[in-house]
């Protein structure tokens, strides 16, 4: 199921949070949704769902508006904060009543705590728990319904090095599935695999939209040599890009590695380190966002 937002604007007084914002997020692939702290990103998704009215603009599931589904939370399924839980209520309390309220049975609860690992501390009133095992909470809650889209907005807050690396299986997995993931995280590394498309806004406004590879840049092959002067005259020669940030390193763009060896062999020059340059997400958002390090 698609998911569509056309034109979405959001004003609060003289501010504006989100501003004429379209994109899409596509059945069977993780979306990241990403931004500097403040884009618009949380106003957004609470758009999506209805929680927050936009100022114009439409975000549809499946061409229909969440406040026209008919079984909202069978279709749609939210982590937008760990906070919502009743302090008596234990873990296992709180899935039984949201699963009383959407019809899907204990069965159902009993299965969500076992797939997102609540089950370890079902027992435990909500009041106790810690930001992870909240988090894990949320996201057994969310799948309630067994919905065809996910909307999560910094699911990995709070989650240990072992709960990251079990979030990025699960969602990878949902998405294999062929459900339609959206997902807001600051956690680039973690983005960069899990995601096969981004939307990157900044002030409420779209940046840039698609694959995930077409964010990056070229690679680039890092070499060390005693004649890196000599051989960045010869590359240069040849048309190539070379920049030569120390006097015996060479930052050599448009050839791979293998290139960049066999250049060296046909000059006879010796290289004492050669180490190609991959672009991160990191490198791509902070450029695209202005942001720095």
């Amino acid at each position: 199921m698609n998911v569509e937002v056309r034109g979405l604007t959001k004003a609060f007084g003289p501010i504006d949070a989100v501003t004429d914002l379209s994109f899409e997020a596509e059945a069977g692939v993780v979306t990241g949704f990403l931004g500097p702290n403040g884009a618009g990103k949380t106003t957004t998704m609470r758009m999506m769902l209805g929680l927050v009215a936009p100022t114009s603009g439409t975000a549809t599931f499946g061409g229909h508006r969440y406040a026209d589904l008919r079984h909202p939370s069978a279709t749609v399924g939210a982590v937008l904060d760990s906070a919502g839980f009743h302090p008596a209520h234990t873990a296992r309390d709180h899935l039984r009543v949201y699963a009383r309220m959407g019809r899907y049975g204990t069965a159902r609860a009993d299965e969500v705590a076992d797939l997102t690992g609540v089950s370890a501390f079902a027992g435990r009133l909500t009041r106790t728990l810690s930001t992870g095992m909240r988090q894990r909470l949320s996201l057994a809650t969310a799948l309630l319904g067994d919905p065809q889209v996910l909307l999560l907005d910094e699911p990995s807050n709070g989650l240990d090095p072992e709960g990251i690396a079990w979030l990025r299986h699960f969602v990878r997995d949902l998405a294999a599935d062929g459900r339609t993931v959206l997902i807001s995280s600051h956690v680039l590394g973690e983005v960069e695999h899990m995601a096969g498309h981004v939307v990157v806004i900044r002030d409420g406004r779209l940046v840039t939209t698609g694959p995930i590879t077409g964010l990056y840049g070229p690679a680039t092959v890092l070499i060390r040599s005693p004649r890196a002067d000599l051989f960045a005259a010869r590359l240069a020669e040849g048309g190539i890009r070379v920049e030569h940030p120390r006097p015996d390193v060479l930052r050599v763009h448009g050839l791979s590695s293998a290139e960049v060896a066999a250049a060296a062999a046909a000059h006879g020059i010796a290289l004492h380190e050669i180490t190609p340059e991959h672009p991160t997400l990191e490198q791509a958002f902070l450029h695209l966002t202005g942001g720095s390090r």
